[in-house]
């Protein structure tokens, strides 16, 4: 049997075919298959699988292994639209893709697709044909309205960017959370388990996501699922999927939780909330960005501004264990998440009251790198609204200090506008896109980010800046996709040894023709096996090579 590569890993499978199996419950899935048209063409052999958000673990946004898209061959003779795959409602999580799923008894290469009116699609990558589509409303359900707030409007459905386990059940497993609104006005998010094959609910699913955390003063904290949104990405480790929690807007009360479940069984394994003893965060939504794990299983990722606690105990925490604006390192053990370590910046206070958010970006894990010492480097890079940009030893984070910051490297405003966004890594080299201005390279030496950036691209990038992702074949034909937030939006290309070398734009096509509508937040285009899918305001634009 074919092993497609896959770029995401740890993905465990589930105990046994029959634990995936279940189905019903409320909201269960309802299939619609869609028959494929008979001219479809078989899979690639060798094709490449994006199965979590930025490709990976560490959240690099590397596709390693596209031989087909090329700076030679992406020019706007050559490359461009093929089709929009049209769904139901906004795509604000990023499509994955799957390499040789077996539907309704043929190989297919599948787009899977995930919409704010609650619902998930599969597509054939190839034909656009709309192999699956399933509804995860319960009877009676609606999804959310905007809970007052524009962040993600015009409703609320699916906003995070679901996980994949290709080894989990008979065909492999979709993991999702999606938020409704019942008849008696009660909100509800749920966790599901789809067949990759035929969209239809596993494990018995869904569950509701309910939890509850103890406070400093002896009470208790419940979790709202109508206070809250799961914005961030989803992640799959050594069989468990971690969500975390944002507020709609900064509509009190909310804040910062981190619920984990069982793949097998969707059961609910541990909870924590890193602010769980006020009524104004910190949350947790790093702008579609979703939490990182080392191999180890250390989690990674970043807070938002909120409560913060200068006195320290005796190791060096917050006190009542309130974690504004901080760089966390999880530990899941013996059932139980808890902040192993924590680099919180030394004027957290006043940034949390200017509303200077770490969190609105996302964490990266750069790969091990040796410093001019010859020792090996494991290392966690972010930035968030003050345009600093912060490198945190992920063994030593540095904790708190207000005499000042004991972190690996600090590169103060070097990103002049906010980021929103989480950065993308090749070959030495890490890429940031903040609002308002550029997208930035900057080089690694010695496990030192360049003092400046090192190349940029010749346009700026309105709000909120850009999620750059990078396709390659191992070290060569490196390049840069970005998605620009416009009317229409815009899908640039640039060579990533040379920012300044922009190879190809979507409005460069004579007669707009590869234009692809209003553009989208957050948005991270995803490559793989020749083609580039970018989430749209009501689909997703497919690009590739024109022959």
């Amino acid at each position: 049997m074919h092993t497609p590569r896959r770029l995401a890993v740890g993905l465990a499978a589930c105990v046994t075919l029959a634990a995936c199996a279940g189905g019903g419950g409320p909201g269960a899935a309802m299939p619609t298959p869609t028959p494929t048209p008979p001219s479809s063409p078989p899979p690639s052999a060798t094709g490449t699988d994006v199965l979590t958000y930025k490709y990976d673990l560490s959240r690099s946004g590397l596709n390693p292994t596209e031989s087909a898209l090329t700076p030679a061959s992406v020019a706007p003779a050559t490359f461009g639209l093929l089709r929009v795959l049209s769904v139901d409602g906004k795509v604000d999580a990023q499509p994955l893709y799957v390499t040789n799923v077996a539907v309704a008894g043929a190989p297919h290469n599948v787009v899977i697709v995930a919409t704010e009116h609650d619902s998930v699609y599969a597509f054939d990558s190839g034909t656009g044909a709309s192999l699956w589509k399933v509804s995860l409303l319960g009877s009676g359900e609606v999804s959310s309205d905007t809970r007052g707030c524009g962040q993600i409007t015009p409703e609320i459905g699916i906003t995070s960017t679901p996980v994949i386990d290709r080894g989990a059940g008979a065909h492999g497993t979709a993991f999702v959370v999606a938020m409704s609104k019942d008849a008696s006005s009660a909100y509800h998010q749920r966790l599901h388990a789809l067949d990759l094959a035929t969209g239809a609910e596993l494990l018995h699913g869904p569950v509701e996501i309910s939890a509850t955390f103890p406070t400093a003063g002896g009470g208790t904290t419940t979790f709202s699922p109508g206070q809250h949104a799961e914005r961030a990405a989803l992640l799959l480790t050594n069989g468990t999927i971690v969500t975390s929690w944002t507020s709609h807007c900064d509509i009190t009360p909310y804040s910062g939780w981190i619920i984990a479940f069982s793949e097998n069984s969707l059961a609910r394994t541990a909870v924590l909330n890193v602010a769980p003893n006020g009524e104004y965060g910190p949350a947790i939504w790093m702008s579609g960005g979703g939490p990182a794990a080392d191999s180890a299983g250390n989690i990674f990722l970043l807070t938002a501004n909120g409560a913060f606690e200068t006195v320290l105990d005796a190791n060096g925490f917050p006190q009542h264990k309130d974690f504004g604006n901080s760089f966390l390192r999880l530990a899941l053990v013996g059932g139980a998440l808890t902040v192993a370590d924590y680099f919180t910046m030394s004027n957290e206070v006043a940034e949390s009251g200017a509303d200077r958010d770490l969190g609105s970006g996302g964490a990266l894990l750069l790969p091990d790198m040796k410093d001019a010492a010859g020792a090996v480097r494991h290392l966690v890079i972010g930035a968030g609204k003050d345009g600093n940009l912060y490198v945190v030893d992920r063994d030593s984070m540095g904790k708190f200090s207000a005499a000042g910051n004991a972190i690996w490297q600090q590169l103060n405003r070097v990103l002049p506008g906010e980021v929103f966004s989480t950065p993308a890594y090749f070959n030495g080299t890490v890429y940031y896109g903040d609002a308002h201005s550029t997208l930035k390279a900057f080089s690694i030496t010695n496990a030192k980010l360049s003092s400046a950036p090192q190349s940029q691209s010749p346009s700026q990038f309105t709000f909120p800046g850009t999620a750059p992702s990078v396709s390659a074949n191992g070290t060569a034909n490196g390049i840069v996709w970005a998605h620009e937030n416009g009317n229409p939006a815009v899908l640039h290309a640039y060579d990533a040894a040379n920012l300044a070398t922009e190879i190809y734009n979507s409005n460069q096509a004579a007669g707009g023709r590869d234009q692809f509508g209003p553009g989208n937040k957050f948005i991270t285009p995803t490559v793989a096996d020749g083609k580039v899918f970018v989430g749209t305001t009501n689909g997703v634009a497919v690009f590739g090579l024109l022959h």
